[in-house]
């Protein structure tokens, strides 16, 4: 074994995983220690997470390498293999969480319903096991650290464990995640192929039948699908999210449902050999399904961390998509296709794992300054939070996919990969890949849409509690740690190419083609096909923004001599407004309601003539809760009361039950 190679991976281990660890343990050594915690531990844990960035950086380009740890069972030790994939997935753990940490240095209250020091354990045990998943090389160190990643995120969500609403919130988020987990622990007994080995190793040697490699993908599929959000499994996601401490949220949205994009990838396209079309139409309709669904529904709410959640569901739709995609072209063989939707899959896994974790952590911020979530509330906070106001536009206008940000690098590529497929072998895939385009257009516009609700309605227009007054901007940690976000942002917005050259490796180890020396080709234009076909030039977009503000501000200056004349805004000739007057989220989100009224469960609350005074109130649900979810909790419940008069008799009884069960299972085994 290369030496660089085995000093990497074991640094990787003992200094950041094994480093996180020993940081949750100090936590819990100085448990009520607040200062100590949050200015020294919760920094020192985003400053592994930067070690983790670098030397993930430094392994993509590496070969791939193996080591077995001394730690596990006696028969079964932990395997570990950092490849590309891995260590692209652990670049976006590390770099995320190197600003999130930063953030929760100057976040955490003394008050927040869990001691600090047992926070910071929780904490770095996620870090951790998250960093674990990604390396892990045999069924069982991925199924412990995959139980140990939900249950330290459990802990965390439940924080404020005093309130009903967030008890429920983990109640709902574990029993989901324990549900994906025992589909992906069959999916690992299938891809074994009766071997008794459960190493991937083993599994990437095994040639499965075309039945029992789709039972494989499908079972990974309902793992992931749940961990990740997809619909119908996603219900867990609207109320964990809001429920969770902010930097907890940014985690678990910007990094944790990357862990499930992490095992899709990993299931699909490196332990199984076989590849069906339909396996990518599929994903590609439950990828858009989802997107569709997440985005419409982020678009009515009226809880700023629930509208974050839902377009989270969003943004994962869109890669689920694109992962569709990429199996479908695979399937056909088209390499160079196949790479540039896995191409588009990758960059937006970076992308919103920073542009949506700075938006959770600006909802933070807003939410410590005035006690608030709702959007209804809230309004001209710009005027007294001017730092956090900013920096949440950089955000907003990521996840808008607006040039020249990262946002927009990865839906112009996804579109790309649409525009430029040729004639697929298969008639129907021709006449729906065009459909899907159109489709991911209108997301992409919906979620601009809703964007400029979450900012405008928040920090523009004029306060609508006379409360939002006293709000303070956000501290120094806290700043420090969204600006290396905003960083991320501008960066993958500016220097896709060179991104991309980072990515083409994995892209190499999945799909057998790249796109690095393509887009090499073009310079700082990126041209995913060739320049002649497309091409997107980021610097050169931004430098005539600039020029055209420059010439602007010149031309104002010069014709009107910096002369300044203030004057009331328009009124509509109604000069007396106040703040109930001006657009509200419900309002904002009106016309969606309209056009896509059969996608929600509404109750409304409309006022009468008699009313003394006006009311009015809307209600938006999921109707998966009564179609699937609340169905399968009253059949449950009922099957635990007939279950329940088992435990009413006498021993006797007892006795009876054990001596039939044994009777039945002689007979069994005997057949």
């Amino acid at each position: 074994m290369d030496l660089t190679g085995w000093l990497r991976l074991d640094w990787m281990l003992v200094a950041v995983v094994g480093g996180w660890l020993l940081i949750g343990i100090a936590g819990v050594l100085a448990l009520r220690r607040f200062t100590f915690v949050s200015r020294v531990l919760f920094p020192a844990g985003g400053a592994l997470g930067l070690l983790l960035f670098a030397l993930a950086l430094a392994a993509v380009f590496s070969t791939p390498e193996v080591a077995v740890l001394p730690i596990g069972l006696p028969s079964l030790p932990f395997h570990v293999r950092l490849d590309g994939l891995s260590a692209f997935f652990l670049m976006v753990i590390g770099a995320v969480t190197a600003g999130v940490s930063t953030f929760a240095a100057g976040y955490f209250r003394r008050a927040e319903g869990t001691p600090p020091g047992l926070l910071c354990l929780e904490y770095h045990v996620f870090l951790a096991s998250m960093a674990m998943v990604v390396l892990a090389d045999d069924a069982y160190a991925f199924m412990v650290m995959w139980e140990t990643m939900a249950l330290s995120s459990y802990f965390l969500v439940t924080a404020n464990h005093r309130v009903a609403e967030v008890r429920r919130a983990g109640y709902i988020y574990l029993t989901m995640a324990h549900i994906g987990a025992i589909s992906i622990l069959l999916c690992f007994g299938v891809l074994q192929a009766n071997t008794g080995d459960y190493t991937f190793a083993n599994m990437r040697d095994q040639n499965l039948s075309p039945f029992w490699a789709s039972i494989g993908f499908l079972l990974a599929l309902l793992g992931f699908g749940a961990k990740a959000g997809l619909v119908p499994l996603h219900v867990w996601l609207p109320e964990a999210h809001p429920a969770a401490p902010s930097p907890v949220s940014a985690l678990m949205s910007g990094v944790m449902l990357k862990t499930a994009v992490y095992g899709m990838l990993r299931v699909s396209f490196d332990l199984l050999h076989t590849r069906f079309w339909w396996w990518g139409g599929l994903l590609l309709a439950l990828g858009l399904a989802t997107a569709l669904f997440g985005v419409v529904f982020a678009a009515v709410q009226v809880d700023m961390k629930r509208l974050l959640a839902y377009s989270s569901i969003e943004n994962i739709g869109l890669i689920v998509a694109s992962i569709g995609l990429t199996l479908i072209f695979s399937a056909y063989g088209m390499g160079a296709l196949a790479a540039l939707a896995l191409t588009a899959t990758l960059y937006h896994v970076g992308g919103h794992a920073f542009f949506k974790s700075l938006l959770f952590l600006c909802t933070g911020c807003v939410l410590h300054a005035t006690a608030e979530r709702s959007l209804g509330k809230l309004g001209g906070l710009i005027r007294y939070m001017p730092w956090v106001a900013w920096i949440t536009l950089v955000g907003v206008l990521t996840s808008a996919g607006l040039p020249p940000l990262g946002g927009f690098v990865s839906e112009w590529l996804l579109l790309q990969s649409f525009l430029f497929t040729p004639g697929l072998p298969d008639a129907l895939l021709n006449m729906l890949i065009p459909a899907a385009a159109a489709l991911v257009a209108l997301v992409a516009a919906l979620a601009g849409y809703t964007m400029v609700k979450f900012f405008g309605v928040i920090f523009l227009g004029r306060p609508r509690e006379e409360k939002l007054s006293q709000a303070h901007d956000a501290g120094g940690w806290e700043r420090a740690g969204m600006l290396w976000l905003v960083l991320g942002c501008v960066v993958l917005g500016l220097l896709p190419v060179q991104f991309i050259q980072v990515i083409d490796p994995v892209t190499r180890q999945l799909v057998g083609v790249g796109l690095g020396q393509t887009v090499a080709a073009g310079g700082w234009l990126l041209a995913p096909i060739s320049v002649e076909r497309a091409s997107y030039g980021p610097v050169i977009f931004l430098i005539g923004v600039a020029a055209s503000f420059a010439l602007a501000y010149l031309m104002v200056r010069g014709f009107y001599h910096g002369r300044l004349r203030r004057s009331p805004p328009w009124d509509c000739g109604f000069p007396w407004q106040t703040a109930r007057m001006q657009d509200t989220a419900e309002g904002f989100g009106q016309p969606i309601r309209q056009i896509f009224e059969p996608f929600f469960a509404m109750r409304r609350e409309l006022p009468t003539p008699f009313d003394s005074r006006p009311r009015y109130q809307v209600v938006v649900e999921d109707h998966f809760w009564g179609w699937i979810y609340l169905p399968l909790a009253a059949l449950a419940e009922r099957i635990a009361r007939l279950v329940g008069l088992l435990q009413q008799g006498r021993i006797s009884i007892y006795l009876l039950y054990s001596f039939a069960t044994l009777i039945a299972v002689l007979l069994v085994v005997k057949r």
